[in-house]
């Protein structure tokens, strides 16, 4: 849990936000932004072959690697604000950072999950994720206030090359403690590795019905949820006119939703199982976009609403997409798992963010329903909203453990542990 508090904080002083900074600081063209912007979801292609490192290496070994390496690889921004060298060389170092973190930390995050799937035994898994959810969310909205306000005071000062400097110095030395925690965390039980190209297990989430199903689901939940994704944040700064003050308000109450509910979703799961969990937080989601159109410059009492049921929703979805991977698959199928849900959810983000920008095209600028008033952005977020009811109802399909495994494990320990005290 340590580390993935400070993990939070290599993600705020090096990633999200401060990637735009970096962006604004160098003066990045309009397409090196747009490049940038499709970085998270390209990336996901690595996982395809960080699943066969996984694989060979074996999860602790390819997880320290990759992930000690992506912490470190921003180290070069530290010293860019002060090179005497042409801006299109800062640039190129800018571009080359961030591609090798973000390959190598998608390669880490399938190590690291299918390390943690053997490491945690299934009839914890629920809560124990559950509560590390809930930490890292909260060292999250402390880490991103932190480095918004010192990003913001560079800029006011002038010295916004400083401020960079000294996110990537804090960035890195975050990077170097949590390998450090990771090295403490002992190996999983050995799992021979194979002679050959394991094929077979590598199409196992194909192969099999509860792979396909979880991927189908996977696919059109992501593909729902980047339709309209590019443009909540224009459409409050443009039409609802929250400035970005207001903005990192919303974000951080969704943070603190998703901390006070992932613990209890973490228990349900473990009571439930995964599927319990995913069909609930889904069709709940579904309710989301509709909310917004009932906000308006000034009238924002619908966004506190629409930030307590994502916070909620987000928590429980997000634990049962991590869970189902690890228990509908066997540790030599692991990392092939957690890499196809991973890969089959990035691209299928990028198709419907690209899908919603073209369909933006062909919906009205001005529209009113039930005498309100709507706007282009309130028709895309509706077609969001349907397309995330369509995912829902696949949600229904995907399978998962059988419900007295989940229930019985627990009592079964318990039982074990009264034994032994007997």
């Amino acid at each position: 849990m340590v580390e993935g508090a400070f993990a939070e904080l290599v993600g705020a002083c090096a990633a999200g936000g401060v990637i735009t900074a970096w962006a604004l600081y160098l003066d990045l063209s309009p397409f090196l932004i747009g490049v940038l912007g499709a970085l998270p979801f390209s990336a996901q292609l690595v996982q395809l072959p960080a699943s066969w490192v996984t694989r060979r290496l074996g999860s602790r070994r390819a997880a320290l690697w990759t992930i000690g390496i992506c912490r470190q690889c921003v180290l070069p921004l530290a010293a860019l604000p002060w090179l005497p060298v042409p801006l299109a060389a800062k640039q190129a170092v800018f571009l080359c950072c961030t591609f090798a973190t973000s390959a190598l930390g998608v390669a880490g995050n399938n190590a690291w999950t299918s390390w943690m799937g053997d490491l945690v035994p299934g009839a914890l898994r629920g809560r124990y994720f559950g509560r590390r959810t809930a930490v890292c969310a909260l060292a999250a909205t402390c880490a991103a206030l932190g480095a918004g306000a010192l990003l913001d005071s560079g800029r006011s000062y002038g010295h916004a090359g400083a401020a960079l400097s000294a996110l990537t110095l804090t960035a890195c030395a975050a990077g170097a403690f949590t390998t450090w925690l990771l090295r403490l965390q002992h190996a999983p039980r050995a799992v021979a590795a194979p002679a050959a190209l394991p094929i077979r297990e590598a199409l196992s989430p194909v192969r099999e019905a509860a792979g396909r199903r979880l991927l189908l689901f996977q696919m059109a939940w992501s593909a729902a949820g980047g339709v309209a994704a590019a443009f909540y944040p224009l459409h409050m700064i443009g039409n609802l006119k929250m400035g970005f003050a207001r903005m990192a308000l919303y974000t951080a109450a969704i943070a603190a939703f998703k901390t006070i509910a992932a613990p209890l979703w973490g228990h349900a799961l473990d009571r439930r199982g995964a599927r319990f969990v995913l069909v609930t937080c889904s069709f709940a989601l579904c309710l989301s976009p509709p909310l917004w159109l009932f906000a308006s410059a000034g009238h924002l009492g619908a966004l506190a609403a629409d930030a307590a049921l994502n916070g909620i929703g987000m928590a429980g979805l997000s634990l049962a997409t991590f869970s189902l991977p690890l228990s509908l698959s066997r540790p030599a199928t692991r990392s092939f798992y957690v890499a196809g849900a991973a890969a089959a959810g990035g691209l299928a983000a990028g198709a419907g963010s690209a899908a919603g920008g073209f369909a933006v095209r062909f919906l009205p600028s001005a529209w009113s329903l039930l005498g309100a008033p709507l706007v282009t952005a309130h028709a895309l977020f509706l077609l969001g909203g349907a397309a995330r009811l369509g995912a829902a109802l696949l949600a229904l399909r995907v399978l998962d453990r059988p419900a007295a495994e989940v229930v019985q494990l627990p009592r079964l320990a318990r039982a074990g542990r009264a034994k032994l005290s007997a």
